[in-house]
């Protein structure tokens, strides 16, 4: 048998901590280590794999020129919102370290995705389920832009099940709550807040909302992630309760952000969390416990969206009304009250105060319990 013998493999040799020696290999020109004895199998496989990866460094055609060239393409920067950009470009960078040097060819195997999978393990430990699956959804993301530009046959990624479940259906502000936290929490917090509670709005959107959005009765916006295809979303008019107006006809127009820091210069996202969360934790609020819950939970500022939706069906909303409020389509708003909708205590009297008015139920109301055995009395006596 022909031994052939492979150029370009460093060898190293390191004592254990046992005294024993072992005997470590590398592609010299990747530095990517080198399985089995050589000769072997494993050996020639791994050699062989190390080759395509110079080959495709030299070529270009890498998960990390796939990146730039995603990242840089019109459906990336003009179709997608600035946060999203950001975040997608954040979470890309994260993987090159991984996958940057894995030649495009390698993506077109289905095996690719057992190692894109293993991965995210990794990450979740260090980072948690939630940001090893977004870091997962980005790279899909692109692969599903490489398919659709026809530089890959397929995405492998393509409805990967996620690690992370967040079901915060039940999980709102109650009044105590809100109360606890304007008691404490700096002014511009509590103006965010009110922002937040009557209008149903995100808080990228709220943070980003200019006094030219408010004419003195209505509040008009564009949702920054109801943009598509390049296209802003559709124009929102929000009429503003009594209470709202009463906050924003009462402040200086220093800015032209209505939310500003106390020094009137416009929220960055980190800082308004690194606020907001010192200011909830002063209130309380990093463990409430609700009538629908059996543990304790952390009331975060998404979790007024949902209280919004919940206060306006309390107040007898239909989702038709809803929907002209929060932005969604009529479906949409459907689901959220799936989710959203608590059974709190308003909604369970409003309830039966419906039952017991409604002339169609008017027979149940007057449903009476009888005693069996009175019942055989008085069947007696009228005998």
């Amino acid at each position: 048998m022909t031994r052939v013998r492979l150029k370009g493999i460093n060898t190293v040799r390191k004592q254990l901590a046992d005294g024993s020696r072992a005997v470590y290999r590398y592609h010299r020109a990747t530095g990517l280590p080198l399985e089995g004895e050589p000769g072997s199998p494993e050996f020639i496989a791994s050699y062989a794999r190390a080759q395509e990866t110079l080959k495709a460094r030299h070529s270009g055609e890498t998960f990390a020129a796939l990146v730039r060239a995603y990242t840089t393409a019109p459906e990336f920067t003009d179709r997608l919102g600035a946060a999203t950009q950001r975040e997608y470009k954040r979470m890309l960078t994260k993987a090159e370290p991984q996958f940057g040097d894995l030649p495009i060819e390698a993506l077109e195997d289905p095996r690719v995705r057992r190692d894109f999978l293993d991965w995210r393990q990794k990450v979740a430990k260090a980072s948690g389920d939630r940001e090893a699956d977004n870091r997962l959804s980005a790279i899909s993301a692109m692969l599903t832009w490489a398919v659709d530009g026809s530089r890959l046959p397929a995405n492998h990624l393509k409805g990967f099940k996620r690690l992370y479940h967040a079901d915060r259906s039940e999980i709102v502000w109650l009044p105590e709550h809100i109360a606890a936290f304007m008691a404490v929490a700096p002014i511009e917090l509590q103006r965010a807040l009110i922002l937040a509670l009557h209008t149903g709005q995100r808080q990228a959107d709220i943070l980003s909302l200019k006094w030219i959005a408010y004419d003195g009765q209505v509040i008009r916006l564009r949702q920054g992630k109801s943009r598509r295809n390049g296209k802003p979303g559709p124009l929102l008019t929000i009429p503003c309760t009594s209470a709202l107006r009463v906050m924003l006809d009462g402040m200086d127009r220093a800015s032209p952000l209505i939310l500003t820091t106390k020094t009137g210069q416009p929220f960055l996202k980190r800082y308004f969390a690194e606020t907001w969360e010192k200011a909830a934790k002063l209130a309380g609020l990093e463990k409430v416990e609700l009538p629908s819950l059996e543990e304790p939970v952390k009331l975060h500022f998404h979790d007024l969206r949902g209280t919004a939706v919940t206060l306006l069906s309390e107040a007898g909303c239909t989702p038709q009304q809803i929907a002209t409020i929060t932005g969604h389509s009529l479906k949409t708003v459907h689901a959220i009250l799936e989710r959203y909708l608590a059974r709190t205590r308003g909604l369970a009297e409003q309830a039966i105060h419906n039952f017991e008015n409604s002339p169609r139920t008017k027979f149940a109301n007057q449903l009476q319990t009888v005693d069996p055995a009175a019942r055989a009395e008085k069947g007696k006596a009228n005998g």
